[in-house]
């Protein structure tokens, strides 16, 4: 196993597997998450979807287990080719493993020289390297502003621009060397995590796919299914908040005649759960975590 799930037990929890249930696990990664799905099942089955094949490395020897090799935004696609509709529970852990995060040569850590890859699919031939070289000052603008969160997004694009005017930026050092001037003293590493989350973003396309999953997920949950969702940044937090409590990713709550909110799920959690201290001790990983759960309302 190459990573210790994070919030394991809550979102076990949050599951409320039936032994004879059908589970879905959408972020396979180390299979922590996965195997202790499978330790709680009997007659159930479990499918799990991942598009990074260093996940095969993990894959239990299990009946009741079906590996995809594929983004989870194919889930209904694959759960009618393997005769699994409609489910009784959905896992996403989401953001990268920390599998992924300690490979140097994949490009997320801003812990390692690399290349400026950062695709969670290697078989998709966009990487952050063709982000950073190939796009106009507005375009890096955007995704600076929208998926970094960083203030001062422009200078940052115009600064990226200028150097590859005259050499292509290719590897993480490059790209941390020329951004240093704009980061802010003491506040480094920070900077350059919003960096590298909004080419991550940009070159897996994540905001969207999530999308697509939420809405997959409401076709596929029986009524009275689980869906669990552990974010690790504000704008997928905010999407699944919104979406699990009006059924939209804006979160504008329309209502019936008697003032109960329209929306296909039921939030079981008002806030979102959060490690505890030992956790976040043990496992860096899971200090941003933020965990959702939602049961499928019936259609009446």
């Amino acid at each position: 196993m190459y990573h210790n799930p994070v919030m394991l037990s809550e979102c076990i929890e949050g599951l409320a597997i039936k032994p004879d249930g059908i589970y879905v696990d959408v972020t396979f990664g180390g299979g922590g998450h996965s195997r202790a799905i499978l330790e709680h099942l009997t007659t159930g089955r479990l499918l799990a979807f991942d598009q990074d094949s260093d996940a095969m490395q993990n894959l239990p020897d299990d009946d009741r287990f079906i590996f995809i090799n594929q983004n989870f935004k194919y889930l209904i696609n694959f759960l009618r080719l393997y005769k699994s509709l409609p489910v009784d529970g959905i896992l996403a852990d989401l953001g990268v493993s920390s599998y992924q995060i300690d490979v140097p040569e994949r490009g997320f850590s801003t812990r390692f020289d690399a290349d400026l890859d950062l695709r969670m699919d290697r078989k998709s031939g966009f990487t952050a390297s063709q982000v950073v070289n190939q796009y106009s000052p507005e375009e890096l603008k955007r995704i600076f502003v929208e998926y970094g969160e960083l203030n001062r997004a422009y200078k940052i694009a115009m600064r990226l621009v200028d150097a590859r005017s005259t050499t292509e930026i290719k590897t993480t050092a490059q790209l941390k060397e020329i951004l240093l001037p704009l980061a802010e003293r003491g506040r480094e590493n920070k900077f350059y995590a919003r960096i590298f989350q909004a080419l991550r973003i940009e070159v897996n396309g994540e905001l969207d796919v999530l999308k697509d999953l939420l809405q997959q997920a409401i076709k596929v949950l029986k009524p009275g299914g689980r869906l669990v969702v552990m974010s690790y940044h504000s704008l997928e937090d905010r999407l699944v908040k919104n979406f699990i409590k009006a059924g939209n990713f804006e979160g504008i709550e329309e209502k019936d005649f008697f003032g109960n909110i329209i929306s296909p799920l039921k939030p079981l959690t008002r806030k979102p759960i959060v490690p505890n201290d030992e956790e976040i001790e043990q496992n860096s990983r899971a200090r941003s975590a933020k965990l959702r759960i939602a049961e499928r309302k019936s259609d009446e």
